[in-house]
């Protein structure tokens, strides 16, 4: 695994304009103070007003725009990133303040909710139905954020203008986490998500997009207090939230990354995503290695499955006779149709 350390030069952003949700707490709140400080014009969005107002406030005591006119280098606005209208009028926000979209960072997330496989359940309580707001923050937010991106990146861009998606995924989102059952299916989701996008998204004929995403293993937030103390008595690495939002600034600034995870731990950052397809022979075996890149050349950046159907040819034989049409009935209604020779061949088996 190959150690990453974010080149991070002095105002490697300027002028940038990047939309962050989840970007009033925790890692997020520090990725907004970075990219700013950076030189980047920030659009905050975020469920939690009371802190996204007191952040946005501070923001812009800090970060003044270069003359008067200017727009404000951070704004904010309530965001519920399961509410696909919500997550439209942040982008709708920041396209009309800043006349474009550089770089989008999906980083709201929220922690296990409840057991969904309690052993106390009974042949009663199953049938109450579990909630799935974990899976609606974490993956279909996700998942609103980088569609709804996809477009507005693509606008008012001039030639050789870097454009990027950078999702928040997790350790759980490559190692197994007992008990986070729903947490980790989500967080496997949003690192899914990256999978399935990075030759497509980054085409030149599609959507010309990097995409990558942060997993970071236990950083100092208000998600971790069941296990903060039990982890510092064992000695583990942990992060802070300012150096997980540093590695996230390197993974923006940084033109030549596309597909990348980058796991965060103690406040060092691996890329993970090479390894694992460097070594994918020695874990899968090398028969059906070469046989799954075979495949996966032929599918190349996945156009195979999103291209439009071709309308399929009716068979010559079946022109005429209705689907399902019983062999005893094909002779009247072969008749009637004036197909007479066709029906009597059918009857008689002739194919």
């Amino acid at each position: 695994m190959s150690q990453y350390i974010p080149n991070i030069p002095t105002n490697c952003l300027a002028k940038k304009v990047v939309l962050i949700t989840g970007g009033a707490n925790g890692i997020g709140s520090s990725l907004v103070t970075q990219c700013l400080e950076q030189g980047a014009n920030v659009c905050i969005g975020d469920l939690d007003n009371i802190s996204g107002e007191r952040l946005l406030k501070q923001c812009c005591e800090k970060y003044r725009p270069e003359e008067e006119d200017m727009p404000p280098r951070a704004i904010f606005q309530t965001t519920d990133v399961t509410d696909y209208p919500s997550v439209l009028a942040l982008f709708d926000l920041a396209f009309k303040t800043y006349k474009r979209i550089d770089h989008v960072v999906s980083a709201a997330g929220i922690v296990e909710i409840g057991n969904w496989f309690d052993t106390s359940l009974t042949l009663e309580t199953v049938r109450q139905t579990p909630t799935h707001k974990v899976m609606d923050v974490n993956l279909l937010g996700s998942m609103y954020v980088t569609r709804i991106a996809s477009v507005y990146l693509r606008h008012n861009r001039g030639s050789n203008c870097d454009r990027s998606i950078l999702l928040f995924s997790c350790v759980s989102g490559f190692k197994e986490s007992p008990s986070l059952f729903i947490y980790q299916a989500s967080k496997h989701g949003v690192t899914g998500l990256m999978r399935s996008l990075r030759n497509y998204i980054s085409s030149p004929y599609k959507h010309y997009l990097r995409i990558n995403t942060v997993c970071p293993w236990v950083t100092q937030t208000d998600s971790i207090k069941k296990v903060e103390a039990q982890w510092k008595q064992a000695d583990l690495p942990i992060n802070t939230s300012e150096q997980v939002a540093t590695v996230a600034t390197g993974v923006l600034a940084d033109q030549s990354l596309n597909g990348t995870s980058m796991f965060v731990e103690g406040g060092r950052a691996w890329e993970i995503e090479r390894n694992i397809e460097r070594l994918e022979s020695e874990w899968l075996g090398d028969e059906p290695s070469k046989a799954l890149a075979a495949g996966q050349g032929l599918l190349d950046d996945g156009s195979i499955w999103t291209a439009p159907e071709r309308p399929r040819k009716k068979s010559t034989i079946s022109v005429g006779v209705p689907p399902g049409v019983p062999l005893d009935k094909l002779n009247g209604l072969a008749l009637a149709n004036g197909v007479n020779g066709m029906s009597n061949g059918l009857a008689n088996g002739v194919h």
